[in-house]
């Protein structure tokens, strides 16, 4: 058993200083004060006082098996390791395969989606990449949804993009049908998730597509919605139909992305624009190579997107924006638990959940990282790798 004692607890919300016991990976008894001297097995203790406990991130959007290649083969990225999941505080992610659906497969993604389970965190991932027709495993996106467990939803699939298949909204209407169809029969959340580029079209088919139809709006996930002013202002008004917006917090103008809005400023403009709170995510498309265009259109540099900026831009939402810690914290928690299907598994500290912990200074550092009631970073170290680190 593991009990972590004196921690000013955020749900994500604020449930003041108490203590947590886990037992088994589990969160079994959330009190006020709670003596190890009460247990007759040995209890590992864990000193919280003044230390901030979160929920462990959620990152939808994770190039686990690498990304890039935009400027041939060489830019490739290599598959991620464990060690930079737990610096960033994530806990559970969403692998994709994003724009080279030929060279990069989802039989590969599915089997590194299983390695980074058995390393000890959660792993999920989506069917699908940027072109449609969408790849596959088992003939159809549906199929996958039911029948691979680690399949939850299709994505990433591009709209709006000079990289993007160009896609007709019938297309996009059976295969959001699909996942919708195989997320309810298999009890998964069914998204879509869609890579947004800086087109001139932004959302436009997406909000034809639940004006026509019968999709509920909450089955699209756009990403990287922050890219561009209109596109942010696209994307609020979707929310506000129902859809979960995702904010990219590797898409920032000091990365050379001059357009960009600032994640931790899009999530605080989101709010101030009445948007559900809800429905504002954020993921990091960590471990992809982000490819920065001059105006002739060639490759000016690679931008390699990394896990831990996601826990930066939670930090100057709070520090920065003037958000408080349990709104901000749940762009990256509760919010992403809920838009997977997840929630409170995931994405919350409450009995029952999963141990998936956070502990933070008061200055928003990450000292120490729980998986599933395990301890991964001690101390700011990490002291559980990968296989092969």
């Amino acid at each position: 058993m593991l009990l972590i004692k004196k921690a000013r607890i955020y749900s994500p919300e604020d449930l003041g200083i108490n203590d947590v016991l886990i037992s088994e990976g589990k969160i079994v008894k959330i009190e006020r004060d709670i003596n190890e001297n009460n247990f007759d097995i040995n209890v590992d203790v864990v000193n919280a006082d003044n230390k901030i406990m979160v929920p462990g991130y959620i990152d939808q959007h994770v190039h686990i098996i690498g990304g890039g290649g935009e400027a041939g083969f060489y830019s490739r990225t290599p598959e991620i390791f464990l060690s930079e999941v737990i610096e960033a505080g994530v806990t559970t992610l969403v692998g994709v395969l994003g724009t080279d659906g030929t060279t990069r497969h989802l039989e590969s993604l599915l089997a590194k989606t299983r390695a980074l389970e058995t390393e000890g965190i959660t792993a999920y991932m989506l069917t699908g990449s940027y072109e449609v027709p969408v790849n596959n495993i088992t003939g159809d996106v549906r199929r996958d949804v039911i029948l691979i467990d680690k399949i939850i939803g299709v994505g990433e699939i591009a709209l709006s993009d000079h990289r993007s298949s160009q896609p007709t909204k019938d297309e996009i209407k059976r295969i959001v049908t699909q996942a919708r169809v195989g997320g309810m029969l298999s009890g998964k959340c069914g998204i879509a998730q869609f890579h947004m580029g800086v087109g001139n079209d932004g959302l436009n088919m997406i909000f034809d597509i639940i004006k026509e139809s019968e999709i509920p709006a909450r089955n699209f996930v756009p990403t990287h919605v922050n890219r561009t002013p209109d596109l942010l202002e696209q994307a609020m008004k979707l929310a506000k139909m129902g859809a979960y917006i995702d904010i990219t917090s590797g898409i920032r103008p000091d990365d050379g992305f001059d357009e960009a809005i600032k994640p931790s400023k899009a999530i605080k403009m989101c709010i101030e624009n009445n948007v559900p709170a809800d429905h504002i995510t954020m993921s990091s498309d960590g471990n992809g190579s982000m490819a920065v265009y001059n105006k002739s259109g060639k490759v000016e540099r690679l931008v390699v997107t990394t896990l831990d900026s996601l826990h930066e831009e939670f930090k100057d939402a709070v520090l920065c924006e003037g958000l408080d810690i349990s709104t901000a914290v749940k762009v990256i928690t509760e919010n992403v638990a809920k838009t997977l299907n997840l929630y409170p598994l995931k994405g919350s500290i409450g009995i029952g959940s999963d141990a998936d912990i956070v502990l933070l200074n008061k200055q928003l550092e990450i000292e120490y990282v729980f998986a599933k009631g395990k301890k991964f970073m001690d101390d700011r170290k990490v002291i559980k790798k990968g296989t092969f680190e």
